[in-house]
């Protein structure tokens, strides 16, 4: 069959650009090898935070009595809790198909690769193999669990972030090696359910791509919670062979071994590059990923790549405004190539974590005079009334014009406040603009205005 489009990778790049496509015209087919949704929905970004709520609701219970709320017990049912994970990943999928439907949008089930100018092969569960093409071929096959010499995954005893989502019971012990989103997410989930974590990460802070001052913060609170953190330490070798893995981790004061019952690698994605036909294509590569052009063209005419296999974060909402971006090109339309400086982050731990643009050192590096305005969730009549007191906002300003070059939150729902920077940098609003927007109170979010305003010496409430 010939389409308009083919896309290879229905995860959040794929799908968000397939359906765009369809609603500009355009006749599509979208390939997926394994569920609808990919990883995102399937077994990333959707499981992960219904298990995380899951953890919440535990340690609310646990902490009952500080609302004046009498609870008797309460215990985590760990099989349960994997159970509603996996319903919510389901219902989500299932969600893709309809919406696949909807667009009329043609899935073809099996593993896509690039073959010949123009065409798609696909190879069914079964191994047959039929050919498919198109005008344009978009690659969105995205990423996986990375893979350290020192801690080859064996999906059992060592496991990555898959196997992590659906362990037969839960583990009494377990260590998490790399402390980005990924690996502090599930750390807090275990922890909360009762599992002792242990937290291993190469650099000298946690969650080392935010404001380091958010990143002492988080360490403070989840040392609190009782979680061991080791910073400066590296997995030199894991033994696997006895009922708890012998976890040998070289630390600043020598080499030292932490027993567990699971080790979680957590060390970032590797891109699925294999076998989808970029050498046979002719597509240029570098380090890992796909070479594309502001409009996700690659050196290959018809051919496109978006998401987890090119330039900037690997996240989904990334993937999902390229893969707009790279359609609304190719129906003639005229789209802004996107600012990968003003993409939000956000880890959905307790604290929340979430930012966007310049960290104060980055603002300094490159050569901004700055102000800089903090205010204490401490401070907060909401943040007090819920009983979430720790962490705060930091807004970073360029002195000279007001610009705002930098958010980064730690506390009770930041990661739902951050959009207001976002828009607000997209739109070029200045600090003064963000201190006279009236913002409602009591509520978590007017600490962005008290921030903005600390920066410029008129806070109020410290």
């Amino acid at each position: 069959m010939n389409y308009d489009v083919i896309i290879i990778g229905s995860g959040p790049g794929g799908y968000v650009a397939a359906i765009r496509a369809s609603q500009l015209g355009l006749k599509v087919a979208i390939v997926e090898k394994e569920a609808l949704g990919g990883i995102c929905l399937n077994w990333g970004c959707i499981p992960t935070k219904a298990l995380l709520k899951s953890a919440q609701v535990f340690e609310y219970l646990q902490h009952a009595g500080d609302y004046g709320i009498k609870v008797d017990g309460g215990e985590a049912d760990f099989a349960a809790v994997v159970k509603r994970s996996r319903s919510v990943a389901d219902g989500m999928s299932k969600g893709v198909q309809f919406l696949m439907k909807k667009n009329k949008i043609d899935v073809i089930m099996g593993f896509g690769k690039l073959k010949g100018k123009g065409s798609v092969e696909v190879k069914d569960a079964d191994g047959k193999t039929n050919t498919y093409t198109a005008k344009h071929i978009i690659l969105a096959t995205g990423g996986r669990s990375r893979e350290l010499p020192s801690l080859k995954q064996d999906g059992k005893k060592i496991i990555g972030y898959r196997q992590a989502m659906s362990l037969p019971t839960q583990p009494k012990s377990m260590v998490v090696v790399g402390s980005g989103a990924i690996g502090i997410e599930f750390a807090y989930f275990y922890n909360a359910l009762g599992t002792k974590v242990t937290v291993v990460e190469f650099l000298p802070v946690v969650v080392p791509l935010e404001d380091e001052e958010v990143s002492k913060q988080l360490e403070r609170s989840l040392k609190k919670q009782g979680i061991d953190i080791m910073l400066n330490s590296t997995v030199e070798s894991v033994d696997a062979s006895g009922d708890l893995c012998k976890v040998n981790i070289k630390t600043e004061k020598g080499n030292q071994v932490v027993e567990a019952e699971i080790v979680l690698s957590a060390v970032g994605i590797a891109t699925n590059l294999e076998g989808i036909g970029l050498e046979e294509a002719g597509v240029k590569t570098d380090k890992g990923k796909v070479l594309v052009d502001d409009f996700y063209k690659t050196n290959v005419e018809g051919v496109y790549a978006i998401g987890d296999i090119v330039k900037g974060q690997a996240l989904a909402h990334v993937a999902s405004a390229e893969g707009i971006i790279c359609v609304e090109k190719i129906a003639g339309h005229h789209p802004e190539p996107l600012n990968y400086n003003n993409i939000p982050g956000c880890t959905y731990c307790t604290p929340e974590v979430a930012s966007v643009g310049y960290t104060e050192k980055a603002a300094k590096d490159a050569g901004y005079e700055i102000k800089v305005g903090k205010f204490p969730f401490s401070a907060s009549g909401k943040a007090s009334a819920a009983g979430a007191k720790d962490g705060f906002v930091k807004l970073v300003f360029d002195a000279k014009y007001g610009e705002i070059l930098g958010a980064h939150m730690i506390g009770y729902n930041v990661t739902e406040m951050i959009a207001e920077i976002v828009v607000a940098r997209k739109l070029e609003a200045t600090g003064h603009e963000l201190i006279k927007s009236v913002h409602p109170h009591p509520t978590i979010s007017e600490a962005i205005m008290e921030a903005a305003a600390a920066a410029y010496g008129e806070v109020i409430h410290i």
